[in-house]
């Protein structure tokens, strides 16, 4: 098994959060193993198959919810959030059980809805930022890295959420 450098870890990040703020999200399917989970819980150490989640989504859940972004009228993101994705204390923890490599840092995401907020859809030319903790498990892949598991653990992952169909 290769070594994972925090600043591999750090590039392949940047590069997931540029695919992202780049609204290249059939790009962003792409770093993502065959059987990789995306999960935004609603407590830290929810179980996602016997509680509900904010989000769990399978390689087949994520194409769908890309496909409805880019090519389907998707009201909640017309107009498109425009998104500013930060990634911070970036640590590589080692190999898990698995052999996945867990990496953990933090995520800021500023999102706006450009538009006029009176004339159609709440929130509309208003900026908000999420943050929360990341924790992904990354498999090698071609001498390069996938992504088996990202979860995002947000700070305000019990309160109330309003339209999260922008992908975090």
């Amino acid at each position: 098994m290769n070594v994972l450098t925090r600043q591999e870890a750090e590039d392949f990040l940047y590069h997931e959060a540029q695919l992202l703020d780049e609204r290249r999200l059939e790009a962003w399917l792409e770093l993502f193993a065959e059987d990789g989970i995306f999960w935004i819980p609603i407590t830290d150490d929810g179980d996602p198959k016997r509680e509900p989640s904010i989000l769990y989504d399978d390689g087949a859940l994520r194409a769908a919810r890309v496909y409805q972004l880019l090519h389907q009228p998707h009201y909640a993101q017309l107009p498109a959030s425009r998104t500013i994705h930060y990634i911070t204390n970036v640590q590589v923890m080692g190999a898990n059980d698995d052999g996945n490599v867990v990496v953990l840092c933090n995520l800021s995401v500023t999102e706006m809805r450009p538009g006029d907020h009176q004339e159609r859809q709440y929130g509309l030319g208003r900026q908000r930022t999420l943050a929360g903790r990341c924790e992904y498990h990354l498999r090698e892949r071609d001498g390069g890295w996938a992504i088996a598991l990202k979860k995002v653990i947000l700070i305000d992952c019990d309160l109330p959420i309003h339209n999260l169909s922008f992908i975090l």
